[in-house]
């Protein structure tokens, strides 16, 4: 399994919401290309990147210290948060970023589609679900589809890798949400990656044993509640 530590990106700094409120948010570091360097320098492969402005207010915000942590840390990056139209889909691809992630993208019009049939693989969606339906722009409002509903159509349209985030986990540190994780993998053929919640080694190990493709890690880590040497040698 694949372990990503995360990122998430506003005013140019690492930041985690709780919730997905962002009257709850805690800065963790100023420096993002930094972070990033030091996640490759612990064994890090994989980064999950988040502009939490662009997923707010549909446009990206934070693209040069995307770019420069790409540069910093050398690792894959996949990166989400206000991409809405295949020019931006494009430029991130052109500076170096391995996968592009469409959310409120994924939901409404034919980017998603169209993204997929010109770069493939280098596309992913994001799932990210709140009181039951998947959310869009920032996890501010409910899109109306279940989660079963949008994942039928993403595979219909050749997306093969799917962020899925239960919101009500994300940030509490209460571990993430098996139940619904074990149950998605097994019923839809795309490599999952589970976001929310994770807050231990032992669920690394339980999501690994549930043949999760694979894990983001972030409040957990950066709160110093996990080492993340040691997660990732549990995803190995």
């Amino acid at each position: 399994m694949i372990l990503f530590p995360a990122c998430d990106l506003f005013l140019g700094k690492c930041v985690r919401l709780y919730k997905g409120n962002y009257d709850e948010m805690t800065v963790y570091s100023d420096n993002p290309p930094r972070q990033a360097a030091l996640f490759a320098s612990l064994g890090a492969t994989h980064l999950h990147i988040v502009d939490l402005e662009g997923a707010k207010n549909g446009a990206p915000a934070n693209f040069d210290t995307i770019a420069e942590m790409k540069k910093a840390s050398g690792l894959f990056c996949e990166v989400g948060g206000g991409i809405r139209t295949v020019e931006t889909v494009k430029k991130y691809i052109s500076c170096g970023i391995d996968r592009v992630i469409l959310g409120t993208a994924a939901v409404s019009g034919g980017l998603l589609e169209e993204a997929v049939k010109e770069f493939g693989d280098k596309i992913a969606a994001s799932c990210d679900i709140k009181d039951g339906f998947v959310s869009v722009k920032g996890w501010t409002e409910s899109s109306g589809l279940t989660v079963d509903g949008f994942l039928e159509r993403i595979s219909g349209l050749g997306v093969r890798t799917v962020i899925v985030t239960d919101v009500s986990k994300d940030g509490t540190l209460k571990g993430p949400n098996f139940e619904l994780y074990s149950r998605l993998s097994k019923n839809y053929g795309l490599n999952l990656i589970a976001s929310g919640g994770v807050s231990s080694a032992e669920d690394i190990v339980r999501l690994k044993s549930a043949g999760i493709y694979g894990a983001i890690i972030g409040k957990a880590y950066y709160e110093g509640r996990v080492d993340l040497q040691d997660c990732l040698e549990k995803a190995k």
